[in-house]
């Protein structure tokens, strides 16, 4: 059977070294681990990469690094950079602009992650509220960058996506060989990351793709072989939480994905337990949505070498409470 794969390289396998040689010099490198109680769980050799191990507690920081380092570097006098978010995006741009002397803005929707915005806040950014949801939040960003004069950062772009593809460098070299990787899907800067990683190494991993059944708007895009957005995007897993799907990440995951699983709220809590239970790491919707796809597999996982993105560790402790362990 032939493995899918992206349509053409943004960046080089030396381009990716150095990219990751710049991350490293902010944070070591991530670890991978093979879990024996996930194992037992799944019945198949179950590795997972850390990304809640970064300074931010997710992998985006990698991206933030990549693209404030280019900027600084390339415009030192910019004004200032202003996006829109859930968090981790939001907290990887404050974190690297930090190091870089570069002013952030951070739209989040109203109703956000109380403490994704203090760690937001914490990191330098000023932060403002608007809209219902990361689309709303999105466009109101474009908007007052006009407006200020401000850089537009998106959530999707070439040194977003070669920054965070230094996680799946460091996982495909550190790791025995991968049969499959599970990879949670929220504006597509990781699996396409993971996919542009494992076809410059050459590699023959499977890389599937997971979204909520709630927001499935990348699921729905790969089944209608165009993109396609949705009305609303409802889930609790807020780093999946997209209606509006990018165009270039849709054809890098139409060219270099497998499938697309799409999981319940309920299964994602289900894995977030699990996580905790054994590995005792936390993780948010995310990041335990990698582990809720290939249990939902686990009978075409069974026996191989599967990688899970533990994608980040941000939930909120009163979301923990109420969402995974039901304590309302």
């Amino acid at each position: 059977m032939r493995l899918p794969r992206a349509a053409s390289p943004m960046f080089t396998l030396e381009e990716l070294e150095a990219a990751a040689r710049l991350v490293h010099r902010t944070f070591a490198a991530t670890p991978q681990l093979a879990w024996p109680l996930l194992s037992a769980r799944s019945g198949a050799e179950v590795w997972v990469k850390h990304e809640n191990h970064t300074p931010t507690g997710a992998f985006k920081v990698r991206g933030g690094l990549v693209y404030m380092e280019r900027l600084n570097r390339e415009r030192p006098r910019v004004a200032g950079v202003i996006s829109a978010t859930r968090g981790n995006h939001g907290q990887s741009l404050a974190y690297a602009g930090r190091q870089q002397g570069v002013a952030v803005t951070i739209l989040v929707p109203h109703g956000n992650s109380a403490e994704k915005n203090a760690a937001m806040r914490a990191f330098g950014a000023r932060l403002v509220e608007h809209g219902e949801d990361f689309d709303a939040a999105r466009e109101e960003a474009a908007r007052l960058a006009a407006v200020e004069g401000l850089e537009f950062a998106p959530s999707f772009a070439r040194d977003l996506v070669l920054g965070v593809a230094t996680y799946a460098l460091e996982f495909f070299r550190g790791s025995p060989p991968l049969d499959a990787l599970y990879v949670p899907i929220g504006m597509g800067s990781g699996i396409c990351g993971c996919i542009l990683a494992r076809d410059l190494l050459g590699l023959t991993t499977e890389i599937i793709g997971v979204q909520s059944t709630g927001a499935p708007s990348y699921a729905l895009s790969l089944a209608a072989g165009h993109v396609v957005t949705t009305n609303r995007a409802e889930t609790r897993a807020d780093g999946m939480a997209t209606r509006v799907p990018d165009p270039q990440a849709f054809e890098i995951i139409r060219g270099g994905a497998a499938r697309i699983v799409t999981v319940t709220d309920d299964e994602v809590a289900a894995a977030i337990r699990a996580l905790w239970q054994d590995t005792h790491n936390l993780a948010e919707g995310a990041g335990a949505a990698a582990l809720a796809a290939m249990l939902q597999e686990r009978e075409a996982m069974r026996g191989k070498r599967v990688g899970l993105v533990l994608s980040g560790g941000n939930i909120d402790l009163d979301l923990f409470g109420d969402w995974v362990l039901g304590r309302a």
